[in-house]
């Protein structure tokens, strides 16, 4: 990723990544499709945008509402959420695939590794299984631990 949108008076606008740095981010299988057809008007294209507005060119924030659904999230009671919140989202369906943390700040683009903490938001399920790990842990330490059977000498 070599580049970012960003509301801006009139729509959204393309910018460089926040840390001025590229980065890789990872596809997930059911929409490798999509990337591989990324087009330009002269055909295939690596850094042909993946998400446009309905004729082709720049997606404006109208239309980024829209495929996002955002506004059914306040039908359903949640106020405030934001497309920002997506990408908290997707940090956090990561860190629950169990990749790790420091895998996660270079595909968010984060500088410290706090940032990317502030990002993850671990449902109940998660926290009860990590209690139920340790307490797994805890059980194979208590366990009676059998000595090695003496070696017995014939000739």
């Amino acid at each position: 990723m070599r580049r970012r949108t960003t509301p801006a008076p009139g729509g959204l606008t393309y910018k460089g990544t926040k840390g001025k740095r590229a980065r890789r981010v990872p596809i997930v299988e059911e929409i490798r499709p999509l990337v591989a057809r990324r087009t330009l008007p002269t055909g295939p294209h690596p850094d042909a945008r993946l998400f446009t507005g309905p004729r082709g060119g720049h997606i404006s924030t109208a239309v980024l509402r829209d495929a996002t659904q955002l506004d059914e999230f306040t039908k359903l009671g949640y106020e405030h959420v934001r497309r920002h919140d997506l990408r908290h989202t997707g940090l956090t369906w990561f860190a629950d695939a169990r990749v790790l943390v420091h895998v996660l700040r270079r595909i968010a683009g984060h500088g410290s590794l706090t940032t990317t903490q502030r990002h993850l938001h671990p449902d109940v399920h998660m926290i009860t299984a990590a209690g139920a790990a340790l307490s797994a842990h805890f059980n194979v330490l208590r366990a009676p631990r059998s000595l090695p059977s003496p070696i017995v000498m014939t000739r």
